[in-house]
């Protein structure tokens, strides 16, 4: 089986949020997509180990809000890759509330949806929510969404371990193997991997700059982690 195949898949990336008791929380989510149009039904998947997964059970409502293809890599690290049972997600994040309730990321997103949770279905690792849609608006028709393909091949980025498409990073050989004299490095934190042919221009880190050149004070685009979490992939 060429798991490869499953990469072929098209998706977004989505931060899905919802509040409990007046606790907010959100996570990064490749799954989410219309059900039906009358009336409008979407579909999200959360993992079961997700802090999420509880506060959307419990509320019964959520949002969805569509990231911007050049969203911040903080951003995504933030609701990716920590848990908000131990930190408040939302802190310093631009977000407004609903008529639920439930927070709507509006940085660095250019559309949401405020759903009711119609139904669940459980699907072993994960929880299947359909939600109707209650409201939704543009926030910025300009610019283009963040694909789960341009996440994976622009910006280097692996799905988080709690994500639908979340495949064992020990799987893909044929994705780590190692440019022509120059190296690839993993990240520990995240799974990142750091190809010194493309580069990081977003930390103004030039196409062709050996993992080795990168300043001290580099970390990671996608979830933050210092130059001393990588490992050399051989």
């Amino acid at each position: 089986m060429n798991i490869e195949a499953f990469f072929k898949v098209t998706y977004g990336l989505y931060i899905v949020s919802s509040v409990h008791d007046n606790r907010l929380n959100g996570y990064i989510s490749n799954t989410v997509f219309q059900v039906t149009s009358d009336p409008p039904l979407v579909a999200i998947s959360c993992s079961k180990d997700n802090f999420s997964a509880s506060i959307i059970k419990k509320s019964g409502v959520f949002s969805i809000s569509v990231l911007q293809q050049d969203a911040k890599a903080d951003i995504i690290g933030r609701f990716g890759y920590k848990s908000g049972a131990e930190v408040d997600k939302f802190e310093g994040i631009r977000h407004i509330l609903g008529k639920t309730g439930a927070p709507i990321v509006i940085e660095d997103t250019i559309a949401w949806f405020e759903c009711e949770v119609e139904q669940e279905y459980d699907v072993g690792s994960h929880l299947l929510f359909i939600g109707k849609v209650i409201n939704c608006n543009i926030i910025d028709s300009d610019r283009e969404p963040l694909t789960y393909a341009f996440y994976r091949d622009v910006k280097q980025g692996v799905a988080p371990k709690n994500a639908p498409t979340y495949i064992d990073k020990s799987k893909l050989e044929k994705e780590a193997a190692s440019e022509v004299e120059l190296k690839k490095y993993r990240c520990l934190a995240c799974g990142y991997i750091y190809n010194p042919a493309a580069g990081d221009e977003d930390a103004g880190i030039k196409p062709g700059t050996p993992f080795e050149d990168l300043p001290e004070d580099w970390a990671c685009p996608v979830c933050g982690a210092t130059k001393d979490m990588f490992e050399e992939i051989e």
